[in-house]
């Protein structure tokens, strides 16, 4: 189970240089959103949208939206005084683009603790590189601080030399390893971003396959995408009032020293009770956010 219970149905990346798209981003029913300093941003841009990213971020003017800031890599010249100034700012998250290794999630939470970021800000990696699959569980467990991973797959398809298609077999494999390295350390795992905007029924699809792998939601290019992104990826009324049965069934059945619990016929085990209380606390947070 993942150590998050805040909903990320819905990551929405919004262009770092884009004054106005972050303002109407206030307004917008994303559970969370990525402010881009990387490839939103042309290179002759990157400092005024540094100042305007950090400056939101800082703000505290998006509710209960959660507020990631997605850096340049620590390769580039403007990669490091993205981070100071991210961490300055004091988002919930700094997005590191192409994470390859250990070392540099080690690297990127040095640089912010000596930018005095809180304690509160996390590390999210951008995993989207043929080297950086391979490695996910060394990055999965490079700090306390890495809170999520977030599936590149359109630079992983470049660089695979494959194609988008619309089951994505050719990257079947690439998200199997970073869900099972990011389950395997209580990570938050989100599926990447559809490219085609016309294509409704097949966002749609895509956003239910990723709920079938088991993605925890699901990152976005446009506004237009978020009501159905956050339908598939939030629980149903009768997936919740069948979690509260589970669990009732279950307490009650402790409380009489039984160890066997039966629920419409089907035997109940701890892992199914556990389960069923993320789905309960899952479903009481999106209530909470959407306050």
């Amino acid at each position: 189970m993942t150590k998050n219970i805040r909903p990320r149905r819905s990551v929405l990346y919004m262009p770092g240089s884009n004054a106005r798209a972050q303002e109407k981003a206030k307004t917008l029913v994303a559970d969370a959103l990525i402010l881009d300093l990387e490839d939103a941003v042309a290179p002759d841009a990157k400092a005024d949208a540094r100042e305007i990213v950090c400056a939101n971020a800082a703000s505290g003017d998006y509710g209960n939206r959660e507020i990631i800031i997605r850096v340049n890599g620590l390769d580039t010249p403007w990669g490091k005084d993205d981070i100071i100034a991210a961490a300055k700012a004091g988002p919930d998250a700094i997005l590191l683009p192409k994470v390859e290794s250990a070392a540099q999630v080690q690297m990127l939470e040095k640089i912010m603790m000596e930018a005095g970021a809180p304690e509160t800000t996390t590390i999210w990696c951008m995993m989207e590189t043929p080297l950086g699959i391979l490695k996910a569980e060394e990055i999965a467990s490079a700090s306390p601080r890495v809170d999520c991973f977030v599936m590149g797959t359109s630079d992983l398809v470049k660089d695979l030399q494959a194609q988008h298609t619309p089951m994505r077999l050719p990257v079947i494999t690439s998200l199997g390893l970073c869900l099972l390295a990011g389950r395997a350390y209580g990570l938050t795992v989100l599926d990447g971003v559809y490219l085609d905007l016309a294509d409704e029924d097949g966002f749609h699809g895509s956003c239910v396959q990723g709920l079938e792998l088991g993605f925890d939601g699901k990152t976005l290019i446009h506004p237009k995408q978020l009501a159905p992104t956050n339908e598939v990826f939030a629980p149903s009324e009768e997936e919740v009032a069948h979690s509260r049965k589970v669990i009732e069934a279950f307490e009650a059945a402790e409380k009489e020293g039984k160890g066997v619990v039966l629920v419409d016929g089907k035997l109940v085990e701890n892992l199914h009770v556990e389960i069923a209380k993320a789905k309960v606390a899952m479903a009481d947070a999106i209530a909470a956010a959407a306050e």
